[in-house]
């Protein structure tokens, strides 16, 4: 089983597939209600025809609410299965199908990212499959309990928050006009030329608004990494994931100062309003910043 931090490959939706509930309502107890609890083991087996899925690793003195339920059709009540002073989010999910529907993708991510808002969370691999809470305690919690402590406690009072900036095309392609000469020559070269004559002049208009875009995205994305280091524990440049995006980060924020990025987001806003739309996405479980061990 690997048992590596989740890495989307784009933007998570904002859509209510899936169906995951009470992970926001989860609560921390006191060392004296967790005495004597934070190292129970998991039962053995689950149901016959089912496995074990696994989201994530939270402290052991997480409690969650009876409603919370994760993937699956239908879904599984999540449970947590707790060795020392860890515990991994789980759930029984049918084995007689495989995952990787939408909902399935959205319920395990909303978990986490509800999760995320209320305590440290390690988020595990889309897909992470076990045969019994056993396996879950023996294959991944003990023998890393304490790599995984260490970044709990680490990521106490932190989410990660995603910064999208997408440029508005019509706005974006007026600058790059104004700013290259050269592509604006090639287009009255070619204004009431046939499209077939002019395919090669067209080709190499497109490489120079691509090459114009990404060198605007290459200094608009280092004006917000300045901004926003010193509000930040951590910051990730993500690859963009659309031509026309404008800047694409993930910050590792303390929650408190989420004001202070909102802030420091608005002053952009403002300056670059009606070039580019600006979206803050959290606080989401921390994808980009945490990378747990591989589990063979």
């Amino acid at each position: 089983m690997h048992a590596s931090s989740a890495k989307p490959e784009a933007a998570r939706s904002d859509g209510s597939g899936g169906s995951t509930s009470g992970a926001r309502a989860t609560q921390r107890r006191s060392a004296s209600e967790r005495r004597g609890t934070a190292a129970t083991r998991g039962s053995g087996a689950s149901r016959p025809g089912t496995g074990v899925y696994i989201y994530g690793i939270v402290p052991a003195d997480v409690e969650l609410t009876s409603d919370t339920i994760g993937v699956g059709d239908p879904p599984g009540a999540v449970r947590l299965v707790r060795y020392g002073e860890i515990a991994a989010l789980v759930s029984d999910v049918a084995t007689d199908r495989p995952l990787g529907r939408p909902n399935d993708l959205m319920a395990h991510e909303r978990l986490l990212d509800e999760a995320a808002a209320e305590v440290p969370v390690l988020p595990i691999r889309f897909g992470a499959v076990v045969t019994d809470t056993r396996a879950v305690v023996d294959e991944l919690l003990m023998p890393h309990h304490d790599e995984f402590l260490v970044t709990l406690n680490d990521l106490e009072g932190q989410a990660e928050f995603v910064v999208k900036g997408r440029y508005v095309e019509q706005a974006v392609l007026r600058k790059v006009l104004e700013e290259n000469p050269e592509i604006a020559r090639l287009r009255d070269e070619i204004r009431d030329l046939p499209e077939e004559a002019t395919w090669d002049t067209r080709m190499r208009i497109g490489e120079l608004i691509n090459a114009s875009i990404t060198a605007r995205r290459e200094t608009d994305t280092a004006a917000l990494v300045d901004a926003l280091t010193p509000l930040c524990v951590d910051i990730a440049v993500r690859d963009p994931t659309h031509e026309q995006d404008a800047a694409h980060l993930a910050l590792l924020v303390r929650t408190d100062r989420q004001p202070d990025i909102e802030k420091a987001l608005d002053v952009f806003g403002k300056r670059w309003e009606g070039l580019v739309g600006l979206r803050l996405l959290g606080p989401l479980a921390p994808y980009d910043f945490v990378r747990t061990q591989e589990n063979g």
